[in-house]
């Protein structure tokens, strides 16, 4: 019988803001590069260095696949896992920074509700309301209502959809070894995205190929700290602490994209940040007083 975990939230948040900011970095090389490779090529590349990455890991605790449980959850995971990468590197080059995000902060909504569904998690009434008003300041700092439709709005909500989907399938998985995660997920997407890759490849440029190296870099490393976050906190907990992602992606924006924050965002950000501090803090809080 799988020994559960130990829960500690305040751990397991710090494992993912190292994980919002890798991926951030990781996100705005792909936005950089623009659309000058096909999603699919960019997810190949990105697996295909994780891989690499992960070999000396995959030998040393070889023998930790010899007992693979749950084989089919393992599959839905990285099925679900290669949709949303590839329709987010889609999106990321056609929509803004700061949208792009904000319509990712649907996702730990859709989250905790599949979370109290699905795995009976208590989630108290405090953290739904603190979800509902950082939910409200996304829509205000971003303003998605502004953004013309296009393909990559349309990429967004299949991303929603998939990656909250992923989420609670890892949550399932949380007793399983990281290296096995890891494997299954980097393994699965190189896997699922080589054949559209070599149908649809496109020459690198030689100034492009270190960023691509480091897109994979950077998300190898984001993904060792996702599956730490969610090993040792509660989805409710981490999906409310991630709204601090926007002001993360935001100061990108800013200082590298040159996308110059409104007062609207000021008000948003607010909001996001004082729930985020809310749902982190008050349990330091109340150990404190015990």
């Amino acid at each position: 019988m799988r020994e559960e975990p130990p829960r500690d939230n305040l751990r397991g948040g710090a494992w993912l803001i190292a994980d919002m900011s890798l991926n951030i970095w990781s996100l705005s090389i792909v936005k950089w590069l623009g659309a000058d490779y096909t999603a699919f090529q960019v997810v190949f590349l990105r697996a295909l260095t994780g891989l690499i990455l992960i070999a000396p890991l995959i030998w040393k605790y070889r023998e930790q696949f010899r007992r693979i449980e749950d084989f089919g959850l393992h599959l839905l995971r990285v099925f679900l896992s290669v949709i949303t990468l590839t329709a987010s590197f889609f999106a990321i080059s056609r929509v803004p920074l700061a949208v792009f995000t904000a319509f990712g902060f649907t996702r730990p909504v859709v989250t905790m509700v599949m979370a109290a569904v699905l795995l009976r998690e208590t989630i108290g009434p405090r953290r739904w309301l603190a979800a509902g008003t950082a939910l409200l300041g996304v829509f205000i700092a971003a303003n998605p209502s502004d953004v013309p439709w296009n393909l990559g709005l349309a990429a967004l909500a299949l991303v929603v959809l998939t990656g909250s989907s992923a989420i609670i399938v890892t949550r399932r998985l949380r007793a399983a070894p990281p290296v096995v995660l890891m494997t299954f997920y980097t393994a699965g997407l190189a896997g699922f995205s080589g054949p559209f890759t070599a149908a649809s490849w496109s020459p690198i440029a030689p100034n492009h190929l270190a960023p691509l190296l480091f897109v994979g870099a950077f998300a190898q490393a984001a993904q060792i700290c996702f599956l730490r976050a969610h090993f040792f906190g509660e989805a409710g907990f981490l999906s409310v602490l991630s709204y601090l992602s926007l002001v993360l992606s935001v100061s990108v924006g800013y200082f590298i994209f040159q996308e110059t924050p409104g007062l609207e965002f000021a008000l948003g950000a607010s909001l996001v940040v004082g729930a985020a501090l809310f749902v982190t803090l008050r349990p330091r809080i109340a150990a404190q007083k015990t």
